[in-house]
């Protein structure tokens, strides 16, 4: 427990790091593919300190409960994954957290926030379920939602349900805004003063809000890792083929629209899903 407990409070305090720096390489790798220099590795961080030291400002109080609620959502999701806990309570707790970020951009009166807001909902109801279904098929193989199951196998995961592996790469493109569904909020050039559901979160309120975001990146590609739990090796190396391809998707697509979405998502992963389960059932 002892052990658990310092894996808890070591994944709290460097998460958010890795998060901010896995960010970072992902603007450079992104300016280099689109023939730009880019801005250091580190810009991350610079922004979110420079946003703490801000003066607070809100339209609605409101909005300032529920960043403090989305990053904690986003931490305590980060904690309970390396503590090997229920993948089900990990998924609820990052579901309350990412309600609430859309509750704070709903209690806005701006036009943008909730177009934001209701498009972050819209993109919620095309990930989730694909997460879920994905939990399903590592609980089928591990008889057990736990984390911890998974690193008791004796072959990755990659093995057994390769194609939701897909489906999982399918809500990490929508759950981490990269093209084509980066339809609530994004960071390109032209969206820099308006963010969609980002728009009316400004200061430490805003900081906060990025920095669950780089919680979430952690997350989920501790997730896809998962896929490969019998060697770190090999874990390091999904991901980061992962999370590349990710960035390479999110530069050669165009921004589509929300309905396009939650038919890929639901049909693609609802197949997906039902041929890799008749195969286990099949071995």
């Amino acid at each position: 427990m002892i052990i658990k407990i310092i894996i808890a409070i070591a994944a709290l305090v460097l998460a958010p790091i890795a998060g901010a720096l896995i960010t970072g390489v992902d603007r450079r790798v992104t300016a280099w593919l689109q023939s730009r220099y880019g801005p250091p590795i580190l810009q991350p961080l610079y922004d979110v300190f420079k946003l703490l030291g801000k003066e607070p400002m809100l339209t609605n109080t409101w909005q300032a409960i529920c960043a403090y609620v989305y990053v904690t959502g986003a931490a305590l999701s980060v904690m309970l994954l390396f503590m090997g806990s229920d993948l089900l309570l990990i998924f609820f707790v990052l579901t309350v957290g990412a309600v609430f970020l859309v509750m704070g951009a709903l209690a806005s009166p701006s036009p943008y926030s909730q177009v934001g807001g209701q498009r972050e909902l819209l993109q919620m109801l095309a990930y989730e379920p694909l997460l879920i279904l994905v939990f399903a098929a590592i609980a089928m193989v591990t008889g057990s939602f736990k984390v911890s199951a998974v690193f008791g196998l004796e072959r990755p995961l990659l093995y057994d349900i390769p194609l939701m592996f897909i489906v999982l790469g399918y809500a990490l493109t929508i759950k981490l805004r990269k093209s084509p569904f980066d339809i609530s909020a994004s960071q390109h050039a032209h969206q820099e003063l308006v963010r969609g559901v980002y728009t009316e979160y400004s200061g430490p309120y805003l900081a906060m809000v990025e920095i669950a975001h780089w919680y979430e990146v952690i997350l989920i590609l501790g997730l896809c890792a998962l896929f490969w739990s019998t060697s770190v090796v090999g874990m390091i190396v999904l991901v980061v083929l992962t999370y590349l391809a990710e960035i390479i998707v999110d530069n050669v697509t165009a921004r589509l629209t929300w309905r396009f979405m939650l038919k890929s998502a639901v049909g693609m992963g609802v197949v997906l899903t039902v041929i890799n389960m008749l195969w286990l059932y099949a071995q």
